[in-house]
């Protein structure tokens, strides 16, 4: 069987790893999982922002790979060096959809949203300062975006888009004849 557990703080992955030393634990985003799923669909993009992002990120990852879904990392892809993703789009333009993870000003989705036509499921994460306010200036710029196509969750809910991006993939599976 396979168990996945969100949000753990430290005290808790410690407990869960002394129970079920099979698992294994994810202490950047806090996740603990037992099982290893076979992909049978697949692939999604995770590409994130920045370094602050890898967190949700991580969390994101996890999710897809525990539901069966192979996934392509794409780390360290902000719009404030454009070059760093333009130069992965076509790894990225390959898979069946894409999860963009990004704090700040959250431009990373609009961008992507304007260069690829796969789904898209935008991440905002709390990753900013001053006026980015916990990631609600992301997640308003992910949800003014004039981007078409552009699906927003809540911000650092990385299991979220994770889990709606493994729906896709496998619904795309399940159409391929």
């Amino acid at each position: 069987s396979h168990v996945l557990v969100t949000r753990a703080r430290p005290e808790a992955l410690e407990a869960l790893m002394k129970a079920l030393p099979a698992g294994r634990p994810y202490p950047r985003s806090g996740c603990f999982a037992l099982g290893t799923p076979v992909a049978s669909a697949g692939p999604v993009a995770v590409v994130s922002a920045g370094t602050g992002d890898e967190p949700v990120a991580e969390e994101a990852y996890v999710t897809l790979a525990m539901r069966g879904v192979a996934v392509k990392r794409f780390p360290d892809c902000g719009v404030a060096g454009l070059q760093r993703i333009l130069a992965r789009l076509d790894e990225i333009r390959g898979c069946v959809a894409v999860i963009a993870i990004a704090g700040m000003e959250g431009a990373l989705p609009s961008v992507l949203g304007g260069l690829i036509d796969i789904p898209l499921i935008a991440c905002p994460t709390s990753v900013g300062y001053g006026i980015s306010d916990n990631g609600r200036t992301a997640m308003h710029a992910m949800l003014a975006s004039c981007a078409p196509g552009i699906t927003v969750v809540n911000i650092d809910n990385g299991f979220g888009a994770g889990y709606a991006a493994a729906n896709i993939a496998k619904a795309v599976a399940k159409a391929k004849p």
